[in-house]
């Protein structure tokens, strides 16, 4: 159990930092005005607000992304409880997800959808992790 505790959270650092990469690049394909101040609550509200669909879109395949990149990790790394590792990473993507949307506005297809699509993507890469590790015959 001690090794599916880590291959979560190992699988978590792998999510969260697949998440971070997808959102500085999309800094660079969608800079944000100069006169903007990212510390501020403020202005990172009127920040989501004001972003384009292609912008919103991208943050949401970040979302989605990390729940497969770190449920696969936490698949493979686990070796009794595969599926409760993986889909655990994905629970804990989706609750990542609750805290950012309550803290900034989001539109609402993009809420749903990141309450919705992380965990079907966490079950596939669980099961795409498993079918890998099978034994061959």
């Amino acid at each position: 159990m001690l090794r599916t505790f880590g291959a979560v959270l190992l699988g978590l650092l792998v999510g969260v930092a697949t998440m971070l990469a997808l959102e500085y690049a999309g800094m660079a394909l969608f800079p944000p005005p100069p006169d903007l101040d990212l510390q501020d609550e403020a202005d990172l509200a009127r920040l989501v607000a004001s972003a384009s669909t292609g912008k919103l879109l991208w943050v949401l395949g970040g979302w989605c992304l990390a729940g497969f990149a770190g449920a696969w990790v936490a698949a493979r790394l686990a070796r009794g409880h595969r599926l409760l590792a993986g889909l655990a990473v994905g629970g804990l993507i989706v609750a990542g997800v609750i805290l950012n949307v309550a803290a900034l506005p989001h539109p609402l297809w993009m809420i749903l959808a990141g309450l919705l699509l992380p965990m079907p993507l966490a079950w596939l890469a669980t099961r795409l992790a498993a079918r890998r590790t099978a034994p061959r015959l």
